[in-house]
């Protein structure tokens, strides 16, 4: 089919405008580091900048605002690829350093480097960051390197030619294929077959079909979909096109959670730019294929990440999940046949297309191909987004891409999956990550949540808090979710409170197994899951809570005994007139106790003792 758009033309245009841009200066301004105030440091950047003949080796200089570098902890991040440097941690009163000191004399501001947490060295480049040196970047390839609001840098980085190349070639069969070929599976935590997905969806022609991008991203600190609807959102506009164009659809929505107020913005932004460059809407590049995208805000249901019950949602009903079958490819949207991918699955679409599904397969393992995303959180020095082939090991990602646990702290476990996934343990460091290794493990990828613990962290009190955001999130439709979260969620209350038995364990365990097997959807089927990885691991710690009224890693409140050392007392009143119930009493210069039955065990007297004379029990 010929086209009446040379994307190899548009992108050689876009290469050289981008080549005239001189010094690029790349400032993170994804999420977390506009709240760090990147905006004020691209602002300060932009002010220096007006007088450019003042460069020495640069007659221009471009302030670059990009989505997220992923390094997030480090955040005010600049990165100024021409000077192989990165710099971290950049506040707004730290440009004019790097403007004098480095662009102009060319003397790097060291104070800004990253230090290596192991060998205390500054890093100027951000391959020779661990935390950078250790992935495999596809469905990130591109975040933190071009402006996310502007359609010709994507355009320059190849954006939009593997959607050329599919209507050109007009072989709709040959997408489907490459896909399945590649051994994509949906990122999205189920891990089911991308390309047999699409063809089951693809199967069901003659009338309309629609293609459902599912952003409702709602898994306590993960962050990945909205990194990549920030950083790159024209390679998920593309990815849902080329998808559009395999299975016949004519129309599509991105469901996004109104809590992502910038990737709103930005996918608006890139929609009406595609749609003026006739990479979206009718008669795409003068071809026959047609393809309107619109944005559906969610309300921030965690449910909605189920996809019937975003398919609700989108329909105005309220966001619960109907009974399957019929599955969404036979009857989905509006009753019409539909196939749900969620954004880093549709991400890497244009980038497999482009590089083949051999490339694609050679990353990852047999049964799990290409890369993962990861928001890497928790006791970590390196905590951010980062993305890695499948089959990386826990320890690979803790101790090298995360630089080991912070303060010196030891290891623990880590819950990969969110609440709907479990805990690893150090036995698990060197298990390959991925789809099948970790269900058998009791775990499982999910959206790619991943906190790392360590030994002050109360795995009791770890399950009880994701139970407690599954009971909040749980829709109430079917009585296993609804009331059998309910009742976990009230044992391991009573056991971190002190109050439990060691029947509350069997029931656990019994409430758990029935909670999965007769829930409806995948919510209720996967919370349990924390709950029985630890049971599996961590009896012993259940079992201390229980028996011994006793905390081993002294986080629970009830459990804590706050006393005052009268060796170390000077008696100078500070933690009696700070104590907000008045549990403490004493004379001055003389040793002050505290009243245990009034101690609400806040911790304010331990904060505020000079002398370190109060000892947590």
């Amino acid at each position: 089919m010929t086209l009446n758009i040379d994307i190899k033309e548009e992108q050689k245009k876009s290469q050289e405008q981008m080549a005239k841009q001189g010094l690029r200066v790349l400032v993170c301004a994804g999420t977390g580091c506009v709240a760090n105030g990147s905006l004020n440091v691209i602002k300060k950047f932009e002010e220096l900048g007006a007088n450019v003949s003042t460069l020495t080796a640069h007659d221009k200089m471009t302030i670059v605002p990009t989505g997220c570098h992923g390094f997030c902890e480090q955040g005010v991040l600049v990165i100024i690829p021409d000077m192989h440097v990165t710099y971290v941690k950049v506040k707004e009163t730290d440009v004019e350093e790097i403007y004098e000191s480095h662009i102009k004399e060319g003397k790097p501001v060291e104070r800004l480097l990253y230090t290596d947490p192991n060998t205390q060295q500054h890093v100027f480049k951000n391959e020779e960051i661990n935390f950078y040196a250790k992935q495999t970047r596809t469905a990130l390839a591109n975040c933190g390197k071009i402006n996310a609001e502007c359609i010709e840098e994507a355009i320059a980085v190849r954006g939009y030619e593997a959607l050329a190349n599919a209507i050109k070639e007009n072989n709709p069969d040959a997408v489907i294929d490459t896909i399945e070929k590649s051994g994509l599976r949906g990122r999205g935590g189920g891990g089911f077959p991308t390309g047999r997905k699409w063809r089951f969806t693809a199967a069901n022609k003659g009338g309309k079909s629609y293609v459902v991008c599912n952003g409702d991203e709602g898994d306590p600190g993960a962050f990945m979909d909205r990194s990549i609807m920030e950083g790159d959102p024209h390679k998920l506009i593309e990815g849902m096109a080329i998808a559009a164009f395999a299975i016949g659809a004519d129309e599509g929505y991105i469901y996004v959670r109104a809590e992502y107020p910038l990737a709103i913005k930005r996918l608006r932004k890139a929609i009406a730019d595609a749609e003026a460059k006739n990479f979206l809407g009718k008669n795409i590049m003068g071809s026959d294929f047609s393809f309107d995208l619109h944005i559906k805000e969610g309300a921030g249901a965690f449910v909605c990440g189920e996809e019937t019950a975003l398919i609700a949602s989108i329909e105005g009903e309220r966001g619960m999940p109907r009974p399957k079958p019929p599955f969404p490819a036979n009857k989905g949207l509006f009753g019409r046949p539909t196939l749900i991918n969620n954004v880093e699955t549709l991400a890497n679409v244009p980038v497999i297309m482009l590089n083949g599904a051999d490339w694609f397969a050679k990353m990852g393992t047999e049964a799990s191909k290409g890369t993962k995303t990861f928001a890497l959180t928790g006791d970590v020095n390196n905590t951010g987004l980062i993305e890695v082939p499948m089959g990386t090991t826990l320890r690979e990602i803790v101790f090298d891409i995360g630089g080991g646990m912070r303060d010196g702290k030891k290891f623990k476990a880590v819950q990969i999956g969110g609440p709907s996934g479990g805990c690893l343990t150090e036995e698990h460091l060197d298990i390959p990550m991925d789809y099948d290794n970790l269900i058998k493990a009791g775990a499982m990828v999910g959206s790619g949540g991943l906190v790392v613990m360590s030994d002050k962290t109360c795995i009791v009190e770890v399950a009880r808090f994701f139970m407690n955001f599954t009971q909040n999130e749980s829709c109430g439709k079917c009585i296993p979710c609804r009331e059998g979260t309910k009742n976990m969620l009230a044992i391991l209350q009573k056991i971190v409170d002190g109050k439990g038995e060691m029947e509350d364990i069997e029931t656990l365990e019994t409430l758990a197994k029935n909670v999965k097997e007769g829930s409806l959807c995948g919510l209720g089927k996967t919370a349990p899951n924390p709950v029985l990885s630890t049971l599996k691991y961590f009896k012993d710690e259940y079992i201390a809570h229980i028996k011994d009224k006793n905390c081993p890693a002294g986080v629970c409140t009830s459990m804590t005994t706050y006393v005052i050392d009268e060796e170390k007392c000077k008696g100078c009143s500070k933690c009696a007139r700070n104590c907000p119930v008045g549990a403490i009493s004493g004379e001055i210069k003389h040793p002050y106790t505290i009243d245990q039955d009034k101690c609400i065990k806040c911790g304010v007297c331990v904060s505020n003792c000079p002398f370190k004379a109060i000892e947590r029990k």
